[in-house]
């Protein structure tokens, strides 16, 4: 499934540990490091609804048990050369194992992907500007769904966790993939402050594909630069490298197109 590059990678990703911008969380994170010499542009990973580990799991939430889908992206951007930081926003808070499909109600405000997730991935953006291995001004995020969702909030140009933010001083690009769009915190007036690649399942069960589509008109029309991509037939969560979602001819395609453009698209912001 994955596209290889011509640099190599450590084979497990390592345990690191820092502060949301929340200033109460301590937060886990997974490091996917390339073994060329740095400094690396880098990318912050924000996990959906499920949370960054296997349905597997059976209790042990370790780097160990990461779902394939992390496993292989963290491994995919270690191969081109960046440092990829997998955030755990759950664990930290009482939830390791996530959230059912359907859950979105009853989900407690702890882990809201409007106000405390952005935290989380500001948090992640200054610890990476903290080593010596990243460049510091080089650095972009990605999310799945949930996470996805908080990559939208965390973009806006009066997102939680930062004021005044500018591609200097915050992210310098985002890749939301499949988000929902109608979150209180993305209404109204939307601006993002860096460049914003948003992939959309026209097949998607969970979230409203239209929704998303009608979101970057508009947002477009405020002025941000977004770029949105619809796959046609593709589901939600397209890319799970699980032999039920890659069964699906549409997911195959979604998936393998989804990399080619993260690749080139971080490649043009982040590297030159």
């Amino acid at each position: 499934m994955l596209l290889l590059a011509g640099c190599t990678f450590a084979a497990d990703p390592k345990t690191v540990h820092f502060q949301s911008e929340d200033r109460q969380t301590r937060l886990t994170g997974y490091l996917f490091e390339p073994s060329s010499a740095g400094p690396h542009a880098a990318v912050v990973m924000l996990h959906g609804r499920a949370g960054p580990y296997s349905s597997l799991a059976s209790g042990v939430y370790t780097a160990a048990t990461l779902s394939k889908r992390h496993k292989e992206w963290g491994e995919f951007w270690a191969e081109r050369g960046y440092i990829a930081l997998l955030v755990d926003s759950f664990g930290p808070r009482g939830f390791p194992s996530g959230f059912p499909k359907g859950s979105y109600e009853n989900r407690p405000p702890a882990v809201s992907e409007q106000t405390v997730r952005p935290l989380d991935a500001y948090g992640a953006l200054r610890y990476l500007r903290g080593r010596r291995d990243i460049i510091a001004g080089r650095i972009g995020v990605q999310g799945w769904s949930n996470g996805g969702m908080t990559v939208l909030v965390t973009m806006s140009d009066h997102a939680p966790g930062i004021d005044g933010p500018t591609p200097e001083t915050g992210f310098r690009a985002a890749i939301a993939e499949y988000p929902g769009c109608g979150m209180d915190a993305i209404k109204g007036r939307y601006v993002s402050y860096s460049p914003i690649l948003m992939m959309i399942a026209s097949a998607d069960e969970e979230v409203s594909p239209k929704r998303c589509e009608e979101f970057a008109e508009k947002a477009r029309a405020s002025g941000s630069d977004l770029n949105p991509i619809v796959y046609p037939g593709a589901e939600h969560n397209f890319d799970d490298p699980g032999k039920t979602k890659q069964s699906n001819p549409a997911n195959r395609h979604a998936t393998e197109d989804a990399m080619r453009r993260a690749e080139a698209f971080f490649t043009a912001r982040l590297r030159k």
